[in-house]
């Protein structure tokens, strides 16, 4: 079988090659401080919600759904092919994917935690400016702020974490800490502890590209850090916006359903 490349490698060779042939490489959109301009509406393209690793498309956990249900094949993302869980992890792992249906947090309309609200398959929003740096995601209204001076430890888990960010010449590192356990990183119940910590970079490819990398570790769960790595891509349409997504309406049947009143007979 033929190795495959990931897309983020593709597009780093096509930059290489247009050097090589003395074609000027595009260049990101920079700030008035000669950072780089993130600002836009940006999507992952990819499967990473369904299954971080590899994968073939399987059907759907609602039959009735048909090919609308299945679930997409994809190349998978993470560095080196494998999540490198300890094993008792690994059998929890396992678990969570036999209950993936009631149990993903994603049905419930949780909000995703980092980096997974990365790559839903909704789109996400980055407003920032020499002193400020603000993430909106399409999904359940989710947001972060992202300090640039560190406030200190996270007073307190919560669904979003806390994120510190610094600039490391071209590259937005963004440091986050303080994550509710609850949180998983896909659709094939792959999770974490709350020792979880996840340091995001965010390298531009050209005006409209990002390299999107984040290191994982989490000593209670995983036998060493590991690392996902894909591309995002800026939206360039002349109405490009975020819509809305407020998932709770969509999840209350399911969460609170019995405890409806029974119409009488």
């Amino acid at each position: 079988m033929r190795k495959k490349i990931p897309a983020s490698t593709i597009a780093v060779l096509f930059l290489a090659v247009m050097r090589v042939c003395g074609q000027p490489a595009p260049q990101p959109h920079r700030m008035p401080d000669g950072k780089p301009d993130l600002n836009g509406i940006w999507q992952a393209l990819n499967t990473a919600n369904w299954d971080l690793q590899e994968h073939a498309a399987r059907t759907g956990l609602v039959v009735a759904m048909g090919a609308i249900g299945a679930e997409p094949g994809g190349p998978g993302v993470v560095e080196g092919g494998e999540i490198p869980y300890l094993p008792a992890a690994k059998e929890k792992k396992k678990a969570n994917f036999e209950s993936r249906l009631t149990a993903d947090p994603e049905v419930k309309c949780y909000l995703p935690g980092v980096p997974r609200a990365t790559y839903l398959p909704y789109p996400f929003q980055i407003l920032h400016s020499a002193k400020a740096i603000f993430f909106a995601y399409e999904y359940a209204g989710a947001v972060r702020n992202v300090f640039l001076e560190d406030p200190g430890p996270p007073p307190a888990d919560s669904w979003m974490g806390q994120s510190v960010g610094h600039w490391e010449g071209d590259t937005l590192v963004v440091d986050v800490t303080g994550l509710d356990e609850r949180t998983w990183f896909d659709r094939a119940g792959d999770f974490h502890s709350d020792a979880l910590h996840v340091i995001e970079r965010y390298t531009p490819l050209g005006p409209d590209i990002l390299s999107y990398e984040a290191t994982i570790e989490d000593p209670k769960v995983f036998a060493r850090k590991w690392k996902i790595k894909m591309p995002l891509y800026r939206h360039v349409e002349d109405n490009a916006r975020l819509m809305e997504f407020k998932c709770v309406e969509f999840a209350e049947e399911l969460m609170y359903g019995q405890f409806n009143k029974k119409a009488e007979k």
